[in-house]
């Protein structure tokens, strides 16, 4: 679920991607600028899903079609929220950890099979667009950013703004760039580590960016995080520079300076990690 200080990894995706019906949808939905920004978005999910958890407990509601919504070169281009899955992914976390009884009443057994039944077609791919894939446009994480993520990003591509009350510090680029510095973060990997956690995780988020439209443009969003390191940090910033140091330090046989690289991308966001446990 959408949380104050989470980061976003986006998919943004023309709507070429999309069967008819829903390219007429989305056009319509982009004329009447009926998209919220960056800013807004991630506390309308966080509302939506709530609200459809709240309500009843005895289905998961239907709930409406929205999108983040971003011209490139001329063209408009859509991130869907998939609500619906959201609010079934919402659900199953709900009982994790919790006792069978307290799990019952706050999450019925009906509602936690329609939820599981949901997260699986989407994973399998039993629901799919017309092209057979199963997309999930944006994957979230709270309190940091995966370091995974810099790896499909370049420090030339940030996009920053301090100047007013709604900071922002984002990287957008092609999804052929990111496919590309994906690809090569895998080989290095594979080559230098193998089947180590990091290898496989990498390897996840290049599936996963595999799914997309060759047009399709990527985010790397700090979303709330930005309201929690001062602007020294964050015009500073370069960890998207220190996991490609890192990989090109792998690349050599260069262990020690891939080890400093990675070791200060470490440090530098358990910083905001821990800010988690602040009273």
């Amino acid at each position: 679920m959408p949380s104050l200080f989470a980061s976003y990894l986006r998919v943004y995706e023309p709507l070429t991607a999309f069967d008819r019906e829903r390219q007429v949808f989305w056009r319509e939905y982009a004329r009447e600028g009926r998209d919220l920004g960056l800013v807004e978005g991630p506390a309308r999910q966080r509302t939506a899903v709530l609200e459809a958890l709240g309500a009843g407990w005895t289905r998961l509601p239907d709930l409406p079609d929205e999108a983040y919504v971003l011209e490139w070169d001329g063209a408009v281009l859509v991130c869907p929220w998939n609500l619906r899955l959201r609010v079934a992914e919402a659900a199953l976390n709900a009982r994790d950890g919790v006792p069978a009884v307290l799990a019952d009443a706050f999450v019925p057994p009906v509602l936690a099979g329609q939820a599981k039944a949901v997260v699986e077609d989407w994973r399998s791919g039993a629901k799919v667009l017309e092209q057979g894939v199963p997309r999930v446009h944006e994957q979230i994480a709270t309190w940091g950013v995966p370091l995974r993520w810099f790896a499909f990003v370049d420090l030339e591509e940030r996009e920053i703004s301090l100047a007013s009350r709604r900071r922002v510090l984002r990287y957008r680029t092609e999804i052929s760039k990111a496919r590309r510095r994906a690809h090569r973060a895998v080989s290095v990997l594979r080559k230098s580590l193998g089947d180590a956690p990091i290898t496989e995780a990498v390897e996840e988020g290049t599936r996963w960016l595999e799914e997309f439209h060759p047009r399709s443009v990527v985010e790397l969003d700090y979303g709330g995080l930005v309201n929690l390191l001062p602007e020294d940090s964050l015009t500073a910033d370069d960890s998207p520079g220190l996991v490609a140091a890192g990989l090109s330090a792998l690349s050599r046989g260069d262990a020690e300076s891939a080890t400093e690289a990675y070791e200060e991308l470490v440090a530098r966001w358990r910083v905001v990690q821990l800010l988690e446990r602040c009273n």
